[in-house]
C-alpha cells in the first residue's frame, strides 16, 4: 500500500532568508516552507532526495496564498551527478506539470492543494517553478511552496519492472483494463489505497503530538482487526475520530499563540499556552482512563520557536542531509542504498516503546481517576472533549465520586426529587453518553439520563428539574460557569422542543422563556448568550410550526411571536430575517403558510423601522410568495403587501409588476392594483369604466339636448325671415300706392333698410364659430380646411387624427381616443399622461399643479393656469401673449397683420346686422358660444367630415 516516503531537501536554487528549503521536510499547522529570493530569475528549482529507492504513486503540493507559481514541472532520477547544470539535466526525467490558480477568485485568502497521480521510479524528485502569477500582495515576484508530501512504495534495486504501455496505462485508469488483475505481474496490478493519515492535509492541520497517538492507535485498531477484536478496534475507530478534532483546535490554538507573540501580545500567548495544556490533560487522562492511551508512550515535542531552522525534528534530519552528502562525496554516481531502519521518518518511529494494545489482566479492578473540571466554557460544544465513560456496573461509584467533587449547585440533580414518581430512568446509551457529556458535567448523570427517557414524565420532571435549579442558582458562580449552565439548559431545551407530548414540550417552552427573560438578565450574562438561546432553539421552533398535532402548532407559533416582542430578544433583529428566509417549494404547505402568517403578524407588530424587516426583504419575501403553489399563502402575501402600501405608499410598486393590461390579465395583479387604488380613494378599473360609460351616455343626452336646441333656433330664424320679407313686400305696396295718389315723387334718404333685411342665418354663414373669424371663403369645404390646418382653439389629436378643442384635448384622450387606454390621469396636474411615463411623473412631482375649475383653466399645452371661463381660452389661445406652444396661433396672427397691411382688407368679410355694426371680422357673435359638449360634438362631426 502507499505510504507516505521520507525525503531531505538536498538543493536549492536560492531561497528568502528564514524560509530554508529544508522548511519543507516538515508538515506542521505552523511551517513557513520555503520561499524564493526577492526579485529572482526563473526558473527556481528544489531538488529532493528521498531515504530509499521508491515508485511514486501520488505527489501533494500546498502553495502559498499570494506566491504563486504558474507552472511547477516534476523531474526524477536514479542518481544525482557531482555538480548541477544544464549539463547534467538529461540525468532527471520529465514527468510533466501542473498548473496554479492564480487565487484571485478566494481573496488571497486560501491555499491551493494539488495533488497529482504519477507512476515513476527513482530517488530524486526536481521541482521547477516558473513564473509567479502577479497580484498586489506580490511585491517582489517571489514563488513559495508551504509544503510538499511524496507518497509510494518502496522497490528494490533487484526487483525488475515492467513499464506498461500507454494503452495499458489509459485502460487503468479508466477502470476497464481486459487483463484479470490476479493474472497481471506488473505493479498495476496492487493495491494503491492510500491512508488518509499519510495525507497531507492531516499533518498541516493537525497538532503534532495528537497526530502521533493517532497514527499509533490506527496501528493498534488494524492490530484488533488482525485479532478479530471488533469492539475494541470500534473503541479505537471512535477515539480516532474524536482526536481528529481535538487535533485541529490544538493546531488553531498554537497558530493563534503564534500570532500574538508576532504581535507582542504576550499576555494572549500565555493564556493560549494555558488553554492548550488543560485541554490537551483533559483529553489524554479520558484516553487513559478508557485504557486506550499510555502517557508513557508520548513523545512530547518541544514547542516550536518562532525561527524555522529550529524545528523540533529538524537536527535528525539535518543528521541526513550530512549523511548524504557524505554519501555522494565518497560515490560519485551511485549512492550507498538507506539500510532498512532508515526506511520511515524518525520522527514516526523514534521514541515509541511497544505497547500492548490490550491492558493486562489483573486482580484488582483498576482505579478510575474522575474527569478533571476544566473550563471549557470558551469552547463550541461539538468541539468539546469527550468525557469519560464508564461500564455499567460501575456507573453508581462514578457517579457518586463525581458527585463529591462538584460544586455545591449541581448536588440536586435527581429528576425525580420533586415528582414523586417511583424508580429511575433507564441509563444512557454510549452515542447519548457522547452527545449529553457536556450537560452531564454541570446537571448529573441522573438528570441528563431523565430528559433521555423514553417515558414522557421522566423527560417533563427533568426538564422541571433544571428550570427549579437555574432559578435558585447562586450568584456567587463564576460567569464562564453560569454561561456553561444556560448552554448545557439550552442543549436540553432543542431536545424537549422536538418531544411530541404536549406536556414536555410546554415545559421546553416555560425554561427557554425563563432563560431568555430572567437567568441571563439577572445573571448579566449579555446579548451573546441571549442570541445564543434563540438562534439554537428558532429553527427547531419553526419546523415545529409545521407539527400535524394543532395544539402543537399553535403553541409554537404564538411563542415564536411572544419571543419575538421580547425586550431582550427584540433589539437583536434575529427572528424577522430567519422568517425571511426563501420558500422552498418541497417544503409542505402548512409550514409555508405559517411562516408567512408569523411574518404577517410580527409586521404588524414590529413594523419596518429598527426591526429586523425592512422594505426591501419584507417585499422580495412577498413577491415570491404571490407565486406559491397553495392560495392560502397567496392570500396571505396579498394582506401583507396591502398593509406595506399603507405604511410606505408607492414605494413598494418598484418591487411589483407595471400596472398594464397584459399584467392585469392575472386575476391576483388585478385585485392588487384595484385593492392599492381603494386605499388611495381613487376608483378601480371597473369603476372607471362604469363612470366612463355614464359620462358618455350623458355627453350624448346633451348632445341630442343642444341639436333639438338649434333646430329650435333655426326655425325660430327662419319665421323671423318670413316676417321680415312679409313686411317688405308690404312697405313696398304702401309706397307705390303713396306715389299714385299724391302724384309727386317724395325724396327720402337712404335708409338702412338692407342690414335690417339680412338674416341671421346669413350671419352664421362664413364663420367659423370656435375662433370667431369670418372669411368669404369659410364654405363647407373651406371650413373643413380651416378646422383641419388653421383654427387656433383647434388641434389634431396626433393619436387618432380627429379634431378636437384644445380645451377638451384631456378629456378627449382619456375617454374617446382610440388610445384611451394607454393613458392615465395625474391627480396633481390633472393631464393624461402616458401610463409608461405615468409612475415617472408621479415620482419627480415636477408638473405645474392644476386648480379647480371654478379658478382656473389649465392648459393642455403649455400646461399653466389662467382666469376661467370660455373667452379666457380665446384669449390665451389666440391673443399675442397666450400660449407659446400653439403652433396655430402665430400662424393666424401673422395672418391677420397680413389682412390689415392690405388695403380693402374689409372686403374679405360680410357686413352684419344693425347690432353689430363697426365690429371688426374676428370679433365674437351675438349668438353665444357653444358649450363643451357642443364643441366635442363639433370636433366629431368635424372628423367625419
Amino acid at each position: 500500500m502507499p505510504h507516505k516516503i521520507g525525503f531531505v531537501a538536498i538543493s536549492s536554487s536560492g531561497h528568502e532568508d528564514g524560509y530554508n528549503s529544508n522548511e519543507l521536510m516538515v508538515h506542521a499547522p505552523t511551517v513557513n516552507g520555503w520561499r524564493s529570493p526577492r526579485f529572482c530569475l526563473y526558473p527556481q528549482e528544489i531538488v529532493l532526495q528521498m531515504v530509499e529507492r521508491c515508485r511514486i504513486r501520488k505527489l501533494q503540493l500546498l502553495a502559498h496564498q499570494y506566491l504563486i507559481s504558474t507552472k511547477i514541472e516534476f523531474y526524477i532520477s536514479e542518481s544525482l551527478p557531482d555538480h548541477f547544470g544544464s549539463q547534467h539535466v538529461d540525468r532527471f526525467r520529465r514527468l510533466g506539470y501542473v498548473s496554479l490558480s492564480d487565487n484571485q477568485k478566494t481573496a488571497f485568502k486560501a491555499r491551493e492543494l494539488k495533488s497529482v497521480h504519477v507512476d515513476a521510479v527513482g530517488k530524486y524528485l526536481k521541482l521547477t517553478f516558473h513564473k509567479n502569477h502577479v497580484n498586489r500582495y506580490n511585491l517582489y515576484n517571489q514563488v513559495a511552496l508551504v509544503a510538499v508530501n511524496i507518497l509510494g512504495d518502496p522497490v528494490d534495486y533487484k526487483e525488475t519492472f515492467i513499464t506498461p504501455t500507454k494503452d495499458k496505462l489509459i485502460d487503468h485508469y479508466l477502470g476497464c483494463s481486459p487483463d484479470d488483475p490476479a493474472l497481471d505481474g506488473t505493479y498495476i496490478g496492487k493495491s494503491e489505497v492510500i491512508s488518509p493519515l499519510d495525507d497531507l492535509a492531516f499533518d498541516m492541520y493537525q497538532d503534532p503530538e495528537v497526530a502521533q497517538i493517532i497514527r499509533k492507535l490506527d496501528e493498534e485498531k488494524h492490530e484488533a482487526v488482525k485479532l478479530e477484536r471488533y469492539d475494541f478496534a470500534k473503541k479505537l475507530k471512535q477515539a480516532i475520530a474524536d482526536l481528529q478534532k481535538v487535533g485541529e483546535r490544538l493546531g488553531r490554538y498554537e497558530v493563534e499563540k503564534r500570532c500574538a507573540i508576532e504581535k507582542e501580545d504576550y499576555d494572549l500567548a500565555k493564556q493560549k499556552k494555558l488553554q492548550m495544556d488543560d485541554y490537551r490533560m483533559k483529553v489524554y487522562k479520558q484516553l487513559e482512563l478508557h485504557n486506550l492511551l499510555d502517557m508513557g508512550m508520548i513523545r512530547k515535542f518541544p514547542e516550536f520557536p518562532l525561527e524555522p531552522m529550529d524545528h523540533p525534528s529538524r537536527l535528525q534530519q539535518e543528521q541526513k542531509v550530512l549523511e548524504v552528502e557524505s554519501n555522494r562525496l565518497s560515490e560519485k554516481v551511485h549512492l550507498q542504498e538507506m539500510p532498512q531502519a532508515n526506511s520511515k521518518l524518525q520522527h514516526r518511529t523514534a521514541g515509541k516503546p511497544k505497547w500492548s494494545p490490550t491492558p493486562q489482566p489483573s486482580p484488582a479492578p483498576p482505579v478510575r481517576l474522575p474527569s478533571p473540571r476544566v473550563d471549557t466554557g470558551s469552547l463550541p460544544y461539538d468541539e468539546r472533549p469527550l468525557p469519560a465513560q464508564s461500564k455499567p456496573s460501575e456507573l453508581g461509584s462514578v457517579s457518586q465520586q463525581e458527585s463529591n467533587e462538584m460544586p455545591a449547585v449541581n448536588t440536586d440533580t435527581s429528576p425525580t426529587s420533586g415528582s414523586g414518581i417511583a424508580g429511575e430512568p433507564e441509563p444512557l446509551t454510549e452515542k447519548a453518553f457522547r452527545e449529553a457529556s457536556f450537560a452531564i458535567d454541570l446537571f448529573g448523570e441522573a438528570l441528563v439520563a431523565g430528559a433521555y427517557s423514553k417515558t414522557w414524565s421522566y423527560r417533563e420532571d427533568a426538564l422541571l428539574a433544571v428550570y427549579k435549579k437555574l432559578s435558585t442558582v447562586s450568584d456567587d458562580i463564576s460567569k464562564d460557569e453560569l454561561k456553561n449552565m444556560l448552554r448545557a439548559a439550552i442543549f436540553l431545551v432543542r431536545k424537549a422542543i422536538k418531544d411530541k407530548v404536549s406536556s414536555v414540550f410546554q415545559a421546553s417552552l416555560k425554561l427557554l422563556k425563563m432563560l431568555i427573560t430572567q437567568f441571563a438578565p439577572k445573571h448579566k450574562l449579555g446579548k451573546v448568550e441571549i442570541a445564543h438561546c434563540v438562534e439554537k432553539t428558532l429553527p427547531i421552533l419553526l419546523s415545529k410550526t409545521g407539527d400535524a398535532t394543532t395544539h402543537l402548532r399553535v403553541a409554537a407559533m404564538n411563542f415564536i411571536q411572544e419571543m419575538a416582542l421580547l425586550k431582550e430578544v427584540r433589539p437583536l433583529h434575529i427572528i424577522p430575517p430567519q422568517l425571511m428566509q426563501p420558500l422552498k417549494p418541497q417544503v409542505a404547505v402548512r409550514l409555508v403558510l405559517n411562516q408567512i402568517e408569523l411574518v404577517e403578524r410580527l409586521l404588524k407588530e414590529l413594523g419596518t423601522d429598527n426591526s429586523g424587516f425592512t422594505i426591501d426583504n419584507v417585499m422580495k419575501f412577498t413577491a415570491e410568495a404571490l407565486e406559491h403553489s397553495a392560495s392560502e399563502v397567496r392570500d396571505t402575501a396579498v394582506r401583507i403587501i396591502f398593509n406595506m402600501y399603507r405604511r410606505h405608499g408607492n414605494v413598494i410598486l418598484h418591487y411589483l409588476p407595471p400596472d398594464v393590461a397584459n399584467i392585469r390579465k392575472n386575476v391576483l395583479y388585478k385585485s392588487l392594483f384595484d385593492g392599492f387604488a381603494k386605499i388611495d380613494g381613487r376608483p378601480t378599473e371597473a369603476e372607471q369604466r362604469a363612470h366612463k360609460k355614464a359620462v358618455a351616455e350623458e355627453a350624448e343626452k346633451r348632445k341630442k339636448e343642444e341639436i333639438r336646441a338649434l333646430q329650435e333656433q333655426l326655425a325660430a330664424l327662419r319665421e323671423i325671415q318670413a316676417e321680415v320679407q312679409a313686411e317688405k313686400g308690404k312697405d313696398v305696396e304702401n309706397s307705390k300706392h303713396s306715389k299714385t295718389e299724391q302724384g309727386t315723387k317724395v325724396p327720402a334718404s337712404q335708409p338702412e333698410i338692407p342690414f335690417e333685411q339680412s338674416t341671421v342665418a346669413d350671419y352664421l354663414d362664413n364663420l367659423c364659430i370656435f375662433c370667431g373669424e369670418r372669411n368669404e371663403m369659410f364654405t363647407d369645404e373651406g371650413l373643413d380646411i380651416h378646422y383641419w390646418k388653421h383654427c387656433p382653439m383647434l388641434r389634431r389629436c396626433e393619436h387618432c387624427k380627429q379634431v378636437v378643442e384644445i380645451a377638451s384635448l384631456t378629456e378627449h384622450r382619456l375617454t374617446e381616443c382610440d388610445k384611451k387606454d394607454s393613458f392615465g390621469k395625474c391627480q396633481r396636474c390633472n393631464e393624461a399622461i402616458a401610463k409608461e411615463d405615468l409612475q415617472e411623473h408621479l415620482k419627480t412631482k415636477n408638473c405645474n399643479a392644476a386648480k379647480p375649475e371654478k379658478i382656473a383653466n389649465h392648459c393642455p399645452l403649455c400646461h399653466e393656469n389662467f382666469q376661467p371661463g370660455e373667452e379666457p381660452w380665446k384669449v390665451h389661445l389666440m391673443g399675442r401673449d397666450g400660449c407659446k406652444m400653439n403652433p396655430r396661433r402665430m400662424q393666424t396672427l401673422q395672418r391677420t397683420q397680413q389682412l390689415q397691411a392690405k388695403p380693402g382688407t374689409l372686403a374679405t368679410s360680410r357686413p352684419g346686422p344693425t347690432g353689430i355694426k363697426g365690429r371688426s371680422p374676428t370679433t365674437t357673435s351675438r349668438i353665444p358660444a357653444p358649450r363643451a359638449g357642443l364643441n366635442k360634438t363639433t370636433s366629431r362631426t368635424l372628423n367625419r367630415r
